[in-house]
């Protein structure tokens, strides 16, 4: 989908000024099979950027009027074709700024949130480049993750341990690198 009407709207008033938006981060996670080997570990979706290459779990945009959740449930929909629900709140914490390659410069207040595939057949678990924002999507097991930033390898440990350990979470306010435990840095 690329950058929203609004954001684009927008910018013809501010030009690359600096701007707040609202983003999301949707950790969509598959955890391990009951009879699956002792050493398996939960898997989650992650996609390569077009833009940059990086790999990532699906982010967005909020839309102006969107709850949050529901963006997040959308964008994982518009970039893999997967059908989402959210199940927790994993956290939420200030990005940026980012300056894209246009000159545009933005900062996030990104809320993070723990998502399970909806169906029980084996395509329904199955994504696919779904928009022009991604160039590969898969399911990659939490222990053997792609290299990325570290604040994304961060809330997917969170977002594990929430589905591991529920009632002993507290969702994460802020992802700066004083919030990182020592190992993630």
């Amino acid at each position: 989908m690329g950058t929203p009407q609004f954001i684009t709207d927008l910018r013809t008033h501010i030009g690359h000024a600096p701007l707040w938006v609202p983003g999301v981060t949707a950790i969509v996670v598959r955890d391990v099979a009951p009879d699956a080997p002792a050493f398996a570990t939960p898997e989650v979706l992650l996609v390569q950027r077009a833009d940059n290459e990086q790999w990532t779990p699906v982010t967005g945009i909020v839309d102006p009027g969107e709850e949050p959740h529901h963006a997040a449930v959308r964008e994982v929909a518009e970039e893999t074709g997967l059908t989402v629900e959210v199940e927790a709140l994993i956290g939420t914490g200030a990005v940026g700024p980012v300056t894209y390659p246009n000159g545009d410069v933005c900062s996030f207040v990104d809320t993070a949130f723990r998502c399970v595939v909806i169906g029980e057949k084996a395509e329904d678990w199955e994504p696919h480049v779904n928009d022009d924002e991604s160039v590969q999507v898969g399911w990659y097991q939490v222990a053997a993750l792609p290299p990325m930033q570290p604040r994304f390898r961060l809330i997917i440990a969170d977002a594990v341990a929430q589905l591991k350990h529920p009632a002993g979470f507290r969702p994460r306010t802020g992802y700066t690198k004083r919030d990182r435990p020592a190992w993630i840095r």
